[in-house]
């Protein structure tokens, strides 16, 4: 049963490189509860990104949407050639480290289950979802929405069941990259997932975009998001 009642905050994680901005959304009663870190698209930690860690908190998880633009100024786009230039300008490496340190910060922090931390993320916050989960941090789920798809020798480091979720109208990632993805998780033999939306177009979850939300489709992957943390964050 979803929360009723949700504490919102914007948190600063300490890290050598910079301070790390980030929106906290926790659910009532002192936990310890499962964590979520939701990763942004391209746009920027904006207020849809925050409005989906609130949806996560309702739902009994302390969930945690860093800026990844902490690095370039937290900056936040609103037309596709600014978005365009911010994701471009922060390296992958970079963007990694930074949500690895968002892990290691919910590992020790207060009314968390350290053990029990999930990752998902949309568009570029995709891409960073897998790259996170194959990256050695100790995530036990990952969530991906329509990212680009690492290579084999990447994904042979994926160390967490994986839902990767995509529309067949997708015009940024490719279905035969989709393809690849679902024969090498069978290949290497990795818990994995992909779930294709007939007629749903890139970033289909976003309903702040009346251009591509897809709210049959949303909410379907909703439930399968939900589904795959219960199972693997909440379940003792």
């Amino acid at each position: 049963m979803a929360e009723s009642s949700v504490t919102t905050s914007t948190i600063q994680i300490a890290w050598p490189t910079c301070s790390i901005r980030a929106f906290e959304a926790r659910p009532s009663g002192a936990g310890p509860h499962p964590a979520v870190i939701v990763i942004q698209e391209w746009w920027g930690l904006n207020d849809h990104i925050k409005d989906v860690a609130t949806r996560f908190a309702r739902e009994g998880y302390v969930a945690v949407a860093p800026d990844l633009y902490s690095r370039l100024g937290n900056k936040v786009a609103t037309n596709p050639d600014d978005a365009g230039k911010l994701m471009t300008s922060l390296d992958k490496p970079d963007g990694v480290a930074d949500l690895q340190a968002v892990v290691a910060h919910l590992n020790k922090a207060p009314g968390i289950k350290a053990d029990r931390i999930g990752v998902t993320g949309f568009c570029m916050g995709g891409s960073y979802t897998t790259l996170l989960a194959c990256s050695g941090a100790d995530v036990k789920a990952a969530v991906a929405f329509y990212g680009e798809i690492p290579d084999e020798a990447t994904l042979a480091k994926l160390n967490c069941p994986l839902l990767y979720i995509y529309g067949s109208e997708d015009f940024w990632i490719q279905r035969n990259d989709v393809d690849r993805l679902a024969a090498t998780l069978k290949t290497l033999s990795k818990p994995g997932e992909v779930k294709i939306y007939d007629g749903a177009p890139h970033a289909f979850f976003n309903d702040t975009r009346r251009d591509v939300y897809r709210p049959k489709e949303a909410a379907d992957a909703w439930q399968r998001t939900l589904a795959l943390f219960a199972k693997q964050l909440k379940t003792a």
